[in-house]
C-alpha cells in the first residue's frame, strides 16, 4: 500500500517557532499544510469507505436528534491515510518534539454532521485519571494527538477551541475526579486561579482553519469544540486523528495493530508498531 507521493504536505517540518510554540502554548496550528492532491485524496478515500457514505447519504432523512460517525480504532485506510502514520512530515514533527522514541498509539475517524452539539473543555491524558504505579510513573511522559481537519471549519462551526499553556497546569484531583468538577475546572483555569503556576495568563483560543490544515498538540492542554449550527453551509466537517506516545506502557486506548499492518511494515515502521496494546487489567499487573 503506497501512493505515488513522498509526502503529502508542503512543508518538510515544524519550524523553530512552530517547535517553541508546541512547548510553551502546548499546540501548534498548521493552516493549509496538505498538498492540494493529498488533500483531495484523503477527502475521496475517507468518503469513499462504505460505512461513511452509509453515514453521509442518511443525513438528509435524520429528522432525529443529529448523531456523529465516530470509529475508534480507525483500521480501515486506504493509502494516502495509511501515509499519514510515517510520512516524512510526521516524523519530522514527532522527532523535533517529542524525541525519537514513540510508538503509535491508536486512531479515530470522525464525521460531525449539522445539529452536532459541543464537546466540552478536557484533556485526554489518561494515566492523571488513574493512580497504579504505571500511571503514576507514566504521568508525564509525552502523548500528543494529530488532529487533521481536510475540509476546514469556521469560528462557531464545530471549531476547535484551546486553552494555551494549560498543559502546564497538573491535571489535578480537581481536573480529572468527577464530571462535574472536570467540567467545572476550565472555568477556573480562565478565571485566572491557575495563571501562576502555569506562569502566564491563561486565556481561550479559538481556531479558525481551512481545509487541509492539522493541529498537533500535547494531550494535557486543554481542548474542546464548539457545536456544528443547523444552518451551517458545511454539511458535515471531517476530522481524523493519529495519536502518539512516548514509547512504553500503554495508554487507556493504545490498540492492537492488525496483523496486515505488520506484515507490510519497514524497519522503521515496525518500531512504531511493535509495543504492548491496551487490554483491561494491564495497568495493575
Amino acid at each position: 500500500m503506497a501512493t505515488d507521493l513522498k509526502t503529502l504536505f508542503r512543508v518538510p517540518g515544524p519550524s523553530e517557532a512552530d517547535i517553541e510554540s508546541f512547548h510553551n502554548d502546548g499546540y501548534i496550528a498548521f493552516p493549509d499544510v496538505f498538498t492540494d492532491q493529498a488533500r483531495e485524496s484523503l477527502i475521496n478515500e475517507i468518503e469513499g469507505l462504505e460505512q461513511v457514505r452509509e453515514f453521509v447519504g442518511q443525513l438528509p432523512q435524520n429528522r432525529g436528534e443529529p448523531e456523529a460517525f465516530f470509529i475508534r480504532p480507525w483500521n480501515d485506510r486506504g493509502p494516502y491515510s495509511d501515509q499519514l502514520i510515517d510520512d516524512p512530515f510526521i516524523t519530522n514533527l514527532l522527532t523535533a518534539t517529542i524525541g525519537e522514541a514513540y510508538h503509535f498509539c491508536h486512531s479515530a475517524l470522525n464525521i460531525a454532521p449539522r445539529g452536532i452539539g459541543p464537546i466540552r473543555y478536557h484533556q485526554d491524558h489518561h494515566h492523571w485519571k488513574h493512580e497504579n504505579s504505571v500511571n503514576l510513573a507514566e504521568r508525564d511522559r509525552y502523548y500528543v494527538q494529530i488532529l487533521y481537519y481536510l475540509n476546514g471549519f469556521s469560528d462557531g462551526d464545530r471549531n476547535l477551541k484551546v486553552i494555551p499553556g494549560s498543559h502546564r497546569i497538573a491535571p489535578t484531583e480537581d481536573a480529572a475526579s468527577d464530571m462535574t468538577a472536570a467540567s467545572e475546572f476550565p472555568h477556573r483555569l480562565l478565571a485566572g486561579e491557575y495563571d501562576a503556576e502555569a506562569g502566564r495568563p491563561l486565556r481561550e483560543k479559538r481556531l479558525e482553519l481551512p481545509p487541509g490544515s492539522l493541529v498537533y498538540i500535547n494531550a494535557r492542554i486543554f481542548h474542546g469544540v464548539e457545536p456544528k449550527p443547523l444552518d451551517s453551509p458545511q454539511p458535515y466537517r471531517i476530522f481524523n486523528i493519529d495519536i502518539f506516545k512516548e514509547a512504553g506502557p500503554p495508554h487507556r486506548h493504545t490498540q492492537e495493530i492488525p496483523a496486515e499492518w505488520i506484515a507490510r511494515a519497514g524497519p522503521a515502521r515496525r518500531k512504531l508498531f511493535v509495543r504492548e496494546a491496551y487490554t483491561e487489567g494491564c495497568w495493575n499487573s
